[in-house]
């Protein structure tokens, strides 16, 4: 995922090149949808590394869904964008399930929906 979502980046810096300051508004807020999807995607890959090892250290977990939120924060901020806006909170959510599973002692929560809600938001924020 995050092979395809730092191609996508370059997409948009080679778009972005190619066409000026012709719509540098849209094609700004284009490419901090990129980068925050890849730093999610990052921090995804820190969730699910951490979600492994969970049982032998449970911070690592709670650091990584920390990771997630932020950037979801950072996102949400910089959207109007209606398909991007739900991906969020799908992921939101899924961050939510995981973290109250940990409080309630599963030391192997599943994190398909974070993994999900990821994809999609990786897809929404690449262009074309």
């Amino acid at each position: 995922m995050r092979r395809r979502t730092r191609t996508a980046a370059l997409t948009l810096v080679a778009a972005l090149t190619l066409t000026g300051a012709v719509g540098c508004g849209a094609l700004d807020k284009a490419m901090d949808c990129v980068q925050t999807a890849d730093a999610i995607a990052t921090s995804v890959d820190k969730l699910q590394q951490a979600a492994s090892s969970a049982a032998d250290d449970p911070t690592k977990l709670n650091e990584a869904l920390d990771e997630i939120s932020t950037e979801l924060g950072n996102l949400q901020d910089k959207t109007d964008n209606a398909d991007l806006s739900k991906a969020v909170d799908d992921l939101t959510k899924g961050v939510e399930n995981v973290r109250t599973s940990v409080k309630n002692g599963d030391t192997t929560p599943d994190i398909t929906p974070v993994t999900a809600a990821a994809t999609e938001i990786g897809k929404v924020c690449t262009p074309g």
